[in-house]
């Protein structure tokens, strides 16, 4: 049979159509993250935050499918923390959302985070765990400084220079250990319990 060139166009168009029916649409068609997704802010947090710290995200689910280190973990847990209480006012002997001192603060977070049952005063608290040089801080480490005044202070350490705390000016917040006020009254730090443990704690609580 004698194919005419008009058909044969026909046919070669027909195939293109039919070809292209089955082709997988492009990866790079795939709709991409805004570029500032990743550079939201913290609230209360100084600076932008890394992804990997969310507290929004689950720790239990990150560590089993990113693996995240313990120091990590138990970071992401204490911002948690902090977006719970952040900016609760301070009140000398109280323990709640309306007012919380210093070491009620720790001790709320120690036993909701952590599973771990701290005395409640900071003069009780400063005799937990072992000595940690300053140097030496990590995620989780008790921080204890000596203000003026007839009271001693205390917070959590949280990594990267900041440690969380119920500020008798401010309530709860985040302030860096390196501000000339902490620096100059700087006491001691404890570790209640090392950081692997902590973050197994975590992980078992399922907190986040």
């Amino acid at each position: 049979m004698v194919v005419t060139r008009s058909c044969r166009s026909l046919l070669v168009i027909v195939s293109l159509v039919l070809s292209a029916g089955c082709a997988a649409p492009s990866r790079d068609t795939a709709p991409q993250a805004p570029d500032d997704y990743f550079a939201r802010q913290l609230p209360g947090l100084p600076g932008g935050w890394d992804p990997m710290m969310s507290p929004v995200d689950n720790p239990v689910r990150q560590v089993r499918s990113l693996h995240a280190p313990p120091p990590v973990l138990v970071r992401q847990a204490l911002l948690a923390q902090h977006e719970r209480w952040v900016g609760t006012p301070y009140r000398l002997g109280g323990s709640g959302e309306s007012g919380i001192d210093c070491s009620a603060l720790v001790q709320h977070v120690f036993n909701d985070t952590f599973r771990l049952a701290l005395p409640r005063s900071t003069g009780e608290q400063v005799h937990e765990g072992t000595s940690i040089p300053r140097d030496e801080l990590q995620a989780g480490d008790l921080v204890f400084f000596r203000p003026p005044g007839a009271y001693d202070h205390v917070g959590i350490y949280v990594g990267d220079g900041y440690f969380l705390h119920a500020s008798t000016s401010q309530g709860v917040k985040l302030s860096k250990l390196d501000n000339g006020y902490w620096r100059r009254h700087y006491w001691q730090a404890r570790r209640a319990l090392e950081p692997t443990r902590l973050a197994q704690r975590v992980v078992a609580s399922g907190e986040g």
